[in-house]
This record gives structure tokens, sequence and C-alpha cells, in this order.
């Protein structure tokens, strides 16, 4: 794939998260693809892609900004600011109602045009404590 195929899948995904629609991030990754984040653990395929996305966009109410995409071959890093609010169950537990922020980069394997790999890296002890799921003791 050229490298303006590749930014052209990123964006149109970036346009998919902004709509939350879990099907059409989904549809981006290959059949035996490993996804790993901090919040949802490790997956594998499609299907447990959208269910992953889809109980986030249940849950939070989040916006992803994207920064930077850097692509390298077939490997891509998405630079992001991840932000919104706790509206509904997110890891089983009651809405806060409270927002947050953190910074997160995204990396990507893909194969044939579709992603193989995707490792999330975010601040998952930051957005537990903004959202208040998480307390700490002041220092």
């Amino acid at each position: 794939m050229t490298r303006e195929q590749i930014a052209s899948i990123f964006e149109r995904r970036r346009a998919a998260f902004d709509r939350q629609d879990a099907a059409a991030l989904a549809a981006d990754y290959t059949g035996d693809c490993t996804i790993e984040s901090p919040s949802g653990g490790t997956h594998h395929g499609p299907a447990a892609a959208e269910r992953v996305l889809a109980n986030v966009f249940d849950a939070l109410d989040v916006t992803l900004r994207q920064e930077s995409v850097i692509i390298d071959g077939d490997s891509v890093a998405e630079v992001v600011s991840i932000e919104g609010k706790d509206v509904g169950n997110f890891l089983g537990l009651p809405p806060t109602g409270k927002s947050f922020h953190v910074p997160g980069v995204f990396l990507y394997e893909l194969k044939d045009g579709l992603i193989a790999r995707e490792r999330r890296i975010y601040d998952f002890a930051a957005l537990l404590i903004q959202t208040g799921l998480l307390k700490t003791k002041p220092a």
C-alpha cells in the first residue's frame, strides 16, 4: 500500500470514531487480528474489536483527537488525545459524570490493507482517577 492509501484509511477511521461507529471501525481488522488495550486487555478478531469499541462508546462520551499519524511501511503510529466523560457503566461501575483527558499513542501493523495488530498505549490510571473510578490519597 502507498503512504497515501494508508493515510486515507486512518482518515476514514477518524471519521468513524467521531460517529462512534464500532462496526465501521471493526471492518478494518484482519480476521485474526490482535488488539491490546489497557482498558480491554487483549482481544482477537473483528467481532471482539466491535464489542469492545461498542462498550467504550456506551460507557464513555469519548472523543479521540488525532494529533499526528506517522507511517513507516506497514507500521503506523497514531498520536492522540483522548477526552470525554464517564456516562455509563464503564468497567461495570456506575457512571460518575466526571470528565477525563489523557494523551495516547496507538501502534498498528497492517497486512493487506487491514489492521493485523493494534496496541493502545495511554495513561489508564489517570483516566480512572479523573473519572473518580479510582480513589487516591492526597500527597
